[in-house]
């Protein structure tokens, strides 16, 4: 009789604020994040990160290139796995499908009341084995109503983010709209760049320990 029990495949990533790991269970594979192991000063941050990102599962259930939630406890939460590569592992160049894929996929999200928030991070973006795009990592989401002009500037911010990147690997393929609104910088862009960013380094560098690009954990 097969296991009822996960069992860890791999470490996907470690850091202060708890432990990612692929687990195989009796439905397959899934992902797991485990905040046991995570320090007591930093427990009600971690948890609160977990939470916001259990809420935006729930948001958007059923999305596809979106993980599913499958569980959260308070400790654990579990979610679907999707295979595929970071939008770093295996860049879509000059990919314009991609990127009109990627733009839908935004909208879709947009359209639950769920702003990403941190799409900045090459890591977050998937590409999967049909070279369609995924979105991972909603612990920095935010949930709201999606015509309000909070969550309309958000949903600017994911665009730009997602602009940048096509800015990046395709260039050629952008279009006059796309090359206007990524000079255009919100007042939450310069917000952010001007006392939040700072902070986060700060934290995240003297504090945590964290080298790598934009706290995506420390390096191995």
């Amino acid at each position: 009789m097969e296991s009822q029990i996960p069992v860890e495949v791999a470490t996907l990533k470690a850091d202060s604020f708890g432990r990612i790991a692929l687990m195989r269970g009796p439905q397959g594979l899934f992902v797991r994040r485990d905040l046991a192991a995570t320090p007591w000063w930093l427990r009600l941050p971690a948890w609160r990160l977990a939470r916001r990102e259990a809420l935006a599962l729930e948001a958007i259930a059923g999305q596809p290139a979106t993980p599913q939630l499958l569980g959260w406890d308070g400790v654990r939460l579990d979610r679907s796995y999707m295979a595929g590569d970071a939008m770093y592992q295996r860049p879509p160049r000059g990919d314009l499908a991609y990127f009109r894929a990627a733009r839908r996929l935004l909208q879709q999200i947009h359209r639950r009341g769920v702003a990403h928030n941190d799409l900045a991070k090459e890591a977050n973006w998937l590409v999967l084995p049909d070279g369609g795009p995924a979105v991972i990592d909603f612990q920095l989401a935010v949930r709201g109503r999606p015509r309000s002009r909070w969550m309309r500037l958000l949903a600017r911010e994911d665009l730009r983010h997602l602009l940048k990147h096509k800015r990046m690997y395709c260039r050629e393929h952008l279009t006059p709209v796309e090359k206007r609104l990524l000079k255009r910088h919100s007042w939450l862009r310069d917000a952010w760049f001007r006392t939040g960013k700072p902070v986060y380094r700060f934290v995240t560098r003297r504090i945590l320990k964290w080298e790598d690009n934009e706290g995506q954990g420390p390096k191995p």
